[in-house]
């Protein structure tokens, strides 16, 4: 085989891999619309839908800078279930201003996430026994400032972060009430994922790199322009933009840019690839690596305070599980399962596909425990196939 057919056939593979989960996401969405009659699709469902997996798309795009190293953070359920215990009894028993609880929550976060990448960084501890061993300190201390009891309700304003709307401008289409700042939102997100694209491609080709073919760039723009679009329009339809939505989207263009655009971002792509190579050539991966837990724990400190507020209050038992849910949405989404390779769009669409699953097998009626069979059998094979294509490609 030819070094051009060779390159073709590569770059096939991967476009496959980029726009797979995306059809994934469409097809199981439209498989459970089928088996619902329909009623995963209305609006309220779509905006439940996003409320309840905000945090799964939270701890991904934190969870995935890990996962780009090879390594995962098994902490984080229990730091979000510690952070939102804290900020709320900062809220209710010390009766500090909402603004600075939450300021003071994500310092938190970010000062858990130093203790980590302390010891994974600068003292070689492998990360899994960090994680592993802070799941088990937070939880515990969750339950010791807690006492073991719910710490609620929380008032008004703590609340609208996980459970609120953005300011509404309404109008009467066809007699339908539409909210049109969800819908200019859809629209301007629709020209950021153009012009953003645009601008990858043009810089592949600037450095000699193959681009996949225009037909495959604009198929996938016309997937993801529709899935963003479908979501606003069916938001405009009932209470109009929630506000953690708004959070998530520009979480969402922050770390991308940092991944596609920053010398950081490459950083880390290439300590997840060969990090004695990425030490060699002058990259100081210990900083790397501490910087990513130090987001990670960033990330977790602002899912605990969403968490709590979609709740209304904070619970011991609070993320239990959110772990794992962050790291097959990684998985799921494309990301490597030995580091190197993956994308912050890819770990949110893999949090969706998640969201969608756990949302349409509730809907049709089944059990916890087949929902948890259908998760691990889906998470499984998003890796097997991930490996079984690296070995194709090698």
């Amino acid at each position: 085989m030819s070094h051009s057919k060779l390159a073709k056939k590569k770059s096939g593979s991967i476009d496959a891999k980029q726009y797979g989960m995306l059809i994934a996401l469409i097809l199981i969405y439209f498989i459970f619309s089928l088996l619902s009659g329909g009623k995963n699709i209305s609006s309220m469902n779509v905006n439940n839908l996003i409320m309840q997996n905000s945090y799964v798309v939270i701890l991904a795009v934190g969870m995935l800078l890990c996962v780009l190293t090879g390594n995962v953070d098994l902490s984080v359920g229990s730091v979000v279930a510690f952070t939102g215990a804290a900020c709320a009894i900062m809220v209710l028993d010390f009766h500090l201003p909402i603004a600075v609880s939450f300021l003071m929550i994500l310092l938190c976060g970010l000062l858990i996430g130093a203790w980590q990448g302390f010891f994974i960084a600068y003292l070689n501890v492998p990360a899994f026994v960090v994680t592993l061993a802070n799941m088990l300190v937070f939880r515990g201390l969750t339950m010791v400032i807690l006492g073991g009891q719910t710490k609620g309700p929380l008032p008004t304003g703590y609340v609208q972060i996980g459970a609120g709307y953005l300011p509404e401008i309404y109008t009467y289409i066809g007699g339908q009430k539409v909210e049109l700042l969800s819908i200019l939102v859809g629209v301007i997100a629709s020209l950021i994922v153009i012009y953003m694209e645009i601008r990858s491609i043009n810089k592949k080709k600037s450095y000699g790199f193959e681009v996949p073919a225009a037909w495959q760039e604009i198929l996938k723009l016309v997937i993801i322009i529709f899935i963003i679009n479908f979501f606003t329009i069916k938001l405009a339809c009932y209470n109009g933009l929630p506000v953690v939505l708004a959070l998530m989207l520009v979480l969402i263009i922050i770390y991308t840019f940092i991944t596609n655009n920053t010398v950081p971002g490459r950083q880390i792509y290439a300590v997840g690839g060969n990090a004695k190579a990425a030490k060699l050539s002058g990259i100081k991966t210990q900083r790397v690596m501490f910087w990513i837990y130090v987001s990670m724990g960033l990330m977790s400190a602002l899912a605990g305070i969403v968490l709590s507020a979609r709740n209304a209050s904070a619970t011991p038992k609070a993320g239990e599980g959110f772990e794992l849910d962050a790291i097959a949405a990684c998985y799921i989404g494309g990301a490597a399962a030995l580091g190197g390779s993956g994308t912050i769009i890819g770990a949110v669409v893999g949090a969706l596909i998640m969201g969608v699953l756990n949302n349409g097998m509730s809907l049709i009626g089944w059990s916890v425990d087949i929902q948890r069979v259908v998760k691990g059998l889906v998470l499984l094979g998003a890796v097997t196939i991930d490996l079984i294509s690296k070995k194709k490609a090698s």
